[in-house]
């Protein structure tokens, strides 16, 4: 069966029910995967890392020896108490996914070991995935799909994790902070670890903007932000200068093309939500719009109709296609976008 809702999901990760003989926990984000398979892991079994309890096999364990997850299953713990039988896939489509497909079918109807739990962990699945289509309707396996952070997750993962350490972060700094974060899990994991040693654990502390300028530094994602904001604000020289600025940092044309399709989703979702009768001033803050950038971004806002996006989003993706090509001149690609974006801009009256 799907587990979709996040409080299902956290429901079933702290106590799956005695029934479930399985879970299939995929999706892009592999450190959101990762954590929840520990997580999960954990609970099935008090020893997730003993051998004699746990069996951790890979895509190449299985394809290579045919039968051996089978064997797996069929095998009972040697010191008692249940068996936990995990796979990592590697979410392309092979013969992996048909071996696993398989396999997790026959646990289900029972030919196995039934106090056995089979955990599959996989990168995106497809829907024509064996793994999927056997897992999703089942009603004695979960099929969690995880996705990226939102702003909303990656500050409320911010907040635990330093209240654990009796820290804490103003407005302010925690929307500063958490725009400077990757969307990938165990990457943003990390800065909020580095983030807590930087503050210093137990310190009891609520930390502002300020506090935070010796540790963010000037970082190249920031310069990518000022470029597309300045794209989008019609100053090509200014966004041509953020962009060599976020190069010299140590940032390539592929990550420009994102932030600047960053900045059109904010645009968009602005434009959405003012269709459906919301205020200016509370689309923007619900796109997550940071206050430094809130005037410049009325202002944007308040020209670039959804009507005006919708070449430019045709234009960001056929970039970033094409800068993901091998041997492509991405940053060449970064500012002839960031130029065209900005002269259309200055038609706007930007």
């Amino acid at each position: 069966m799907i587990v979709q809702r996040r409080p299902d999901v956290e429901r079933f990760l702290a106590a799956p029910p005695p029934s479930f003989r399985a879970a299939v926990i995929h999706g892009r984000d592999l450190g959101i995967v990762r954590e929840r398979a520990q997580a999960l892991a954990g609970v099935v079994t008090a020893h997730p890392d003993d051998p004699f309890d746990v069996a951790l096999l890979t895509e190449a364990d299985i394809v290579g020896e045919e039968g051996r997850l089978e064997g797996e299953l069929m095998a009972v713990s040697m010191m008692g108490g249940r068996r936990l039988v995990r796979l990592r896939l590697s979410g392309e489509k092979g013969g992996g996914d048909r071996l696993a497909g398989e396999a997790l079918a026959g646990h289900l109807e029972g030919r196995f070991n039934p106090d056995a739990f089979l955990l599959i962990e996989a990168g995106a699945l497809g829907k024509d995935s064996a793994v999927r289509k056997c897992a999703e309707p089942a009603p004695g396996c979960a099929a969690i799909a995880c996705y990226e952070d939102e702003p909303g997750d990656l500050a409320r993962l911010t907040r635990e994790a330093l209240a654990a350490d009796r820290l804490g972060l103003n407005a302010d700094a925690l929307e500063l902070f958490v725009g400077r974060l990757p969307h990938e899990r165990g990457i943003a994991r990390r800065e909020i670890e580095r983030l807590i040693l930087f503050l210093g654990p137990g310190g009891n502390r609520t930390a502002t903007a300020a506090d935070l300028s010796d540790f963010l530094g000037v970082e190249p994602e920031a310069s990518l932000s000022d470029a597309a904001i300045d794209a989008f604000g019609g100053r090509h020289t200014a966004a041509h200068a953020g962009l060599r600025r976020a190069a010299q940092e140590g940032e390539g044309g592929v990550g420009a093309i994102r932030a600047m399709g960053g900045h059109l989703a904010r645009l968009r979702r602005v434009g959405v939500l003012q269709a459906a009768g919301s205020g200016l001033q509370a689309a923007a803050k619900a796109s997550g719009v940071f206050w430094k950038h809130e005037r410049e971004f009325l202002r944007q806002a308040q020209a670039w109709t959804l009507a005006e996006l919708t070449p430019i989003q045709g234009e960001i993706l056929a970039a970033d296609r094409a800068s993901k090509q091998t041997s492509s001149p991405d940053r060449l690609l970064a500012e002839r976008l960031a130029l065209r974006i900005s002269l259309r801009a200055r038609r706007l009256g930007l």
